[in-house]
């Protein structure tokens, strides 16, 4: 006679998953189910896990002595993964991601902007500098982008997409810098790996030069393998028609009559996510694809990532590459490395454009560029040493 049983299993690296007990004479055999993303409702009624609180790596520096009592796998179960969310303008990304995370348990990480660059850490906004500054040196962000593309012959948007690429890797690194600190999950709002499907859409439309398109490539090519690619990609499709009419409905300054809105751009965007990006992170990631003409329930997508085993990849297979280490002292490195010298792996995208001198800034108009933002309120010291700001105990401060 044989006998079944199920039960939960409240360990960290089970949680979620169910264990079936076989008993036939007296053999005994056990099966554990894969490894699953679980969310809140599913993990709801079980044993509270026993794990470290999160590391809080904002404030305190992970080095060797810390790694010694508090490795990184001591923090990292099932749940302990990053997704990213992607899809073309207006889809829908940023409300998704948001509710999954939510439903999940995971944090949001949304994405950046340039126009958040100008605000230093007093508030005072440096686009306020403009009219004392040279116009290559003058802000451009989102806005005015969609309202002015070809600003200086496209040097500016050609800066501009350089510098979303740039702020998408930080974004990206603080997020592997969560999860390895805190155990907790994270969802992203795009990433810096889908962000080519830009400058190609740009290239395509006559904003950017090739020159130009090339030199974006070299920059991305010699920094994106610092990181460690995402464990789930989902990618929203939404039909070009249906894109462009979102973007009338939510009435964006200067977004729906701008370069960057019409149907050629928006083909050309949804054309090179779907033949570079998807096509490439495929490899690694797992990839869920919904036609997102009408949002669907975020339940569905929810119970969709519950079914996919993310563990069931040995040590040579190409998926989930980037997140198996040798040990836990392969772990602790990483951590450090992704935690504590992000401007290290940041200055990977420092390529010299000797071969595209259409973006470089003329020195003596960065000279004054340089001179005018160091006088604006804030930026004369490092944050908490403006005495003119309110800064106070500067003697007493150490960094």
């Amino acid at each position: 006679m044989v006998f079944f049983s199920s039960c939960r299993v409240s360990s960290p690296k089970l949680c979620g998953s169910v264990v079936f007990v076989a008993k036939k004479q007296q053999q005994c055999i056990i099966t554990i189910a894969n490894r699953c993303i679980t969310s809140k409702a599913m993990r709801e009624g079980l044993p509270p896990v026993n794990k470290p609180p999160p590391f809080p790596y904002k404030e305190k520096r992970y080095n060797f002595f810390r790694a010694l009592f508090d490795p990184t796998t001591s923090r990292l179960d099932e749940n302990s993964k990053l997704i990213v969310v992607e899809g073309p303008p207006a889809a829908g990304k940023g409300v998704l991601a948001k509710e999954l995370a939510d439903d999940l348990g995971m944090a949001y990480f949304p994405s950046p902007t340039v126009a958040e660059t100008y605000i230093n850490d007093y508030g005072y906004d440096l686009r306020q500098l403009d009219d004392k500054i040279p116009d290559s040196c003058k802000s451009y962000d989102e806005n005015d982008f969609l309202k002015d593309p070809m600003r200086l012959n496209g040097a500016k948007a050609a800066r501009f997409q350089l510098s979303k690429l740039a702020l998408r890797y930080k974004r990206y690194l603080e997020a592997l810098a969560h999860i390895l600190n805190t155990g907790q999950g994270v969802v992203m709002d795009r990433s810096p790996y889908s962000d080519l499907v830009y400058i190609t859409a740009m290239a395509e439309a006559g904003i950017v030069s090739k020159n130009v398109y090339n030199y974006y490539h070299s920059v991305r090519n010699n920094a994106l393998f610092a990181l460690w690619r995402p464990h789930l990609v989902i990618y929203l499709d939404v039909p070009v028609a249906e894109t462009r009419r979102k973007i009338e409905a939510r009435n964006r300054p200067y977004e729906k009559d701008s370069k960057m809105a019409t149907p050629e751009y928006l083909q050309s965007l949804v054309d090179s996510y779907k033949k570079d990006f998807l096509k490439d992170i495929s490899t690694h990631a797992e990839v869920l694809v919904y036609d997102w003409t009408k949002p669907a329930d975020t339940e569905i997508v929810v119970e969709d990532i519950e079914r996919l085993n993310f563990d069931q990849y040995g040590i040579y297979d190409a998926k989930m590459k980037d997140w198996r280490c040798y040990d836990k002292w392969d772990w602790n490195n990483n951590r450090q490395v992704f935690t504590h010298s992000q401007h290290y792996l940041i200055a990977h995208l420092n390529v010299p454009p000797v071969k595209c001198p259409e973006i470089a800034i003329n020195a003596a108009e960065y000279k004054i560029f340089e001179t005018i933002k160091d006088e604006a309120p804030g930026n004369k010291y490092a944050k908490g040493f403006n005495t003119e700001m309110g800064d106070k105990g500067l003697l007493f401060k150490l960094s």
